[in-house]
């Protein structure tokens, strides 16, 4: 090339005003072999060495394509922070001969692992708010903040679809229907991809791409048995509505294998089905490990190199957290001829563009001095994690005594999660993260232990306090001078549930017994609390195990349950404390719904709290003294017991608690069929009646549409949410459909008195299915419609019919209708 077309090239993709795509081809041609191969790995800045920057440099001697950011979660000031990704960022560009930036990725499920910045609920605390709206605006500050300091890859949304409460991971889900997932992680995805701060415009990498929580046995990672169908029209459901609706930019593929082949290496998944049936454009990067997963446990391939060649012609565009089947080796096959060019030329072009269409190029660093403290001192962050933790609590029993009373003289608090902030937590927050730190084992996938974690495993804290364990289990108890630390670092004004009522109820002795521990058999603070317990006027008892992550938790990644119920000691101490006659509440935490036959059996009310992280407290005590009135729904059936799984309401036609239509009983020997509690259940303080069902037409063609509409009234003498949702089914049609599907819902906040006016607008098309040929059709018939409170408390009842069959592409049917809602005056 003369000197000539060089300065021309380098005027291309320099130059803004070309587009990403152009920019990327012109700096491709002028990179080396060892150039190219660089921009597909990662480097992964561990343990007391991340800060060394001649260390990294050594690493990647030809630059870098990403720089995971999970070793954030140790810096303990947000100036620091910024100031790491400032000098990594200059050490990367440095060693690429053309100064091509990295991106920096980090999590994004429940906020950034940066000090300062906002935690969030769980993924499932959030699908139980059925709130999209909420949910753009929690991805807006997630976006913030992470891009404020450098970070533009954000891993999230999870759209997991979960129907087994056994798998660890259930808590990062919005639950077990498509429809809401789809809603709710199309709007997350829009809220990070509208979001620019200081130029940098970062993007959104759902996880995990696909059938991820299907695995056998409820064991993370494991082999996924989905046929064809059933991934694309549920698994897959949720990504389709990401890409087609706000743009998805990022895929991650999961550890697991489907039909033979791990995800990440599989061209029929990742290529076939993601890029080329579901429209996907932007870059797919693996989870942690992916590719030596592939190799090491599913045994891919006659070594590493060409497990990472399989990857690659996969579609796998980027290995993360190191490069390992994407090394000196697979090198070497290109450089040889062995691999084609092109491959690799096409994987490095897609990654180039997006890090120019990141605008990585004109800005590569995190900000500084008070731009970057503004972004993080927006109180706007806390004010919605305290709307979407109490917008998440749900109320599923209740005979009365709930709210408090205000005549309430002594109040007995039992159980480990009521004098502990710590486990409002769940996996993936920032504080949960900085525990592991401290685990004497990991499990999170991809990652080692760390260095204080090989120092302490069965020894002692890096403070002198030794290691200890839940009595009779391998749980790491986090009861420890070392854990408050963390959570007086990172969030110093989080209370705990008994400061709150202490707070909230200044004239009421609250006296406080710890009970039980999260897990096993435990009882020998039963003494103690079954005292608090006969002198009081009322007790609530805090229920559930640790959700959070490695040896610290009894739920998270990695960390799987046989048994779906409550600890044996919690459901004991709950029959115990039923003795006394005291109205017994139970507050449940934990990333799996509560499921207990002593809870339902003995408790006056249950309040199912998830993990609602650092508002928690106030959260719940708004619900518990009435100050605010629970209006969330369930986002998973609950089964009662691990034998029943899969148990889910949008099960097909014969199956489930649908089967007595078929051959045999209508339930179990020794359980129903039914759940314990349904999809979508969640009562309120108030009542709500629906009324005045209309469909504006009986027919209509394949291409049409239509409007459903119905008046809900709160009929009570206190304001309220209702979440109105809508369900479909096809009648009779050529294959096994479910016995019904959410197709639109809306939560409305009603006065006492008033009347609101939900209109659904239903595109024939969002009842389309795929066809025996694998097509995906809009199909002539009737289609049953039913309005109601819960996927089981159905109020109105109604039937269109479609006029004739439309095969169309997956990427262009509607997901979820559409919805409006009119405050009537006649109050």
């Amino acid at each position: 090339m003369n000197k000539e077309s060089e300065n021309q090239q380098d005027t291309v993709y320099t130059d803004i005003s070309k587009s990403p795509a152009e920019r990327a081809a012109a700096l491709l041609q002028e990179l080396t072999l060892d150039e190219k191969m660089a921009q597909l790995g990662c480097i992964f800045p561990f343990g007391e060495n991340y800060d060394d920057m001649e260390r990294q440099a050594a690493e990647m001697p030809y630059g870098i394509g990403q720089v995971s950011t999970l070793e954030m979660r140790r810096i303990r000031t947000l100036d620091e922070a910024a100031a790491w990704q400032r000098k990594m960022q200059e050490t990367v560009m440095r060693q690429s001969p053309h100064r091509i930036p990295a991106i920096f990725h980090m999590e994004g499920l429940c906020g950034a692992f940066i000090q300062e910045s906002t935690s969030f609920p769980a993924g499932i605390a959030r699908g139980s708010g059925w709130n999209p709206e909420l949910e753009e605006e929690i991805a807006r500050v997630v976006a913030r903040q992470e891009a404020a300091c450098g970070i533009t890859h954000i891993l999230a949304p999870v759209l997991d679809i979960s129907r087994d409460s056994r798998m660890g991971r259930q808590g990062e889900t919005y639950g077990e229907d498509p429809a809401l997932a789809s809603a709710l992680g199309a709007a997350y995805t829009r809220g990070i991809q509208t979001t620019q701060t200081d130029g940098r415009k970062p993007e959104s990498v759902a996880k995990h791409f696909l059938g991820f929580h299907n695995s056998q046995g409820g064991i993370h990672g494991t082999n996924s048995d989905t046929p064809p169908r059933l991934l694309e029209e549920i698994y897959g459901r949720p990504f389709q509505a990401a890409i087609a609706c706000s743009g998805l930019k990022g895929i991650m593929p999961s550890y697991n294998s489907i039909d033979g082949e791990p995800v990440s290496v599989s061209n029929r998944l990742l290529t076939k089905l993601l890029r080329e049936r579901m429209g996907f454009e932007g870059l797919c990067v693996s989870d942690y490990g992916g590719i030596s997963n592939a190799h090491e446990v599913q045994h891919i391939g006659e070594n590493m190199a060409e497990a990472g060649l399989l990857a690659m012609e996969a579609g796998m565009d980027m290995e993360m957290p190191r490069a390992a089947g994407y090394s000196d080796e697979l090198k070497e096959r290109f450089r040889t001829g062995q691999a084609d060019m092109e491959i690799l030329d096409h994987t490095v072009r897609k990654v180039l563009e997006a890090k120019f269409r990141m605008g990585l190029f004109e800005h590569p660093f995190a900000m500084e001095g008070r731009a970057l403290r503004e972004v993080f001192e927006n109180e706007q962050g806390v004010r919605l994690s305290l709307r979407s933790a109490r917008e998440s609590m749900i109320l599923l029993k209740n005979n009365g005594a709930l709210p408090l009373s205000g005549g309430i003289r002594k109040l007995a608090l039992i159980g480990p999660h009521g004098n502990c902030a710590r486990k409002f937590f769940g996996g993936y927050t920032h504080l949960c993260m900085m525990e592991s730190v401290y685990a004497v084992s990991s499990s999170i996938a991809g990652v080692e232990g760390s260095q204080e974690s090989g120092r302490i495993a069965g020894q002692e804290l890096p403070d002198g306090e030794p290691v200890r364990y839940v009595p009779g289990t391998k749980i790491q108890s986090d009861e420890a001078r070392l854990f408050d630390e963390i959570l007086r670092l990172q969030k110093p004004g989080c209370r705990s549930l008994l400061d709150e009522l202490k707070i909230r109820m200044p004239d009421t002795e609250i006296i406080y017994s710890y009970g039980y521990p999260v897990a096993g058999r435990d009882e020998s603070g039963f003494e103690e609390a079954l005292k608090a317990v006969q002198d009081a006027d009322a007790v609530i008892l805090t229920l559930g195990g640790k959700h959070g992550t490695c040896s610290m938790a009894s739920m998270g990644e990695g960390i799987d349950a046989a048994d779906i119920n409550l600890p044996k000691c919690q459901e004991k101490f709950i029959r115990a404390a039923a003795e006394y006659g005291k109205p017994l509440i139970g507050v449940h935490f934990d990333g799996r719904p509560i499921s207990s036959d002593a809870a339902d059996e003995c408790l006056d009310a249950i309040l199912e709290a998830w993990s609602p992280a650092e508002a928690g407290a106030q959260a719940v005590a708004d619900v518990l003294l009435g100050a605010y009135n629970p209006g969330g729904k369930l986002p998973v059936s609950v089964a009662y017991s691990a034998g029943q799984i899969p148990v889910y309401y949008n099960h097909p036609n014969g199956s489930a608690w649908h089967q007595q239509e078929s051959i045999g009983f209508v339930n179990y020997v020794d359980l129903p069929h039914t759940p314990r509690y349904y999809f979508g259940h969640g009562l309120s303080y108030t009542r709500f009646s629906y009324t005045h069902l209309e469909i504006s037409k009986a027919e209509l063609g394949a291409e049409e549409e239509l409007y459903i509409g119905c008046t809900v009234e709160n009929t009570g003498d206190r304001e309220g949410d209702e979440v109105v949702q809508l369900y479909l089914s096809d009648r009779f049609a050529s294959m096994t459909r479910p016995a019904k599907e959410l197709a639109g819902f809306k939560r409305i906040h009603i006065m006492p008195g008033e009347k609101v006016r939900v209109r659904f607008t239903v595109r024939a098309d969002l009842t389309a299915f795929l066809d025996r040929s694998m097509r995906w059709k809009v199909e002539s018939g009737d289609v049953d419609v039913e309005i109601g409170s819960s996927s089981a408390d159905i109020r109105l009842k109604g039937e269109y019919r479609i006029t004739e069959d439309r095969w169309l592409y997956g990427s262009e049917r509607a997901f979820c209708a559409e919805i409006q809602t009119y405050h009537l005056k006649d109050r």
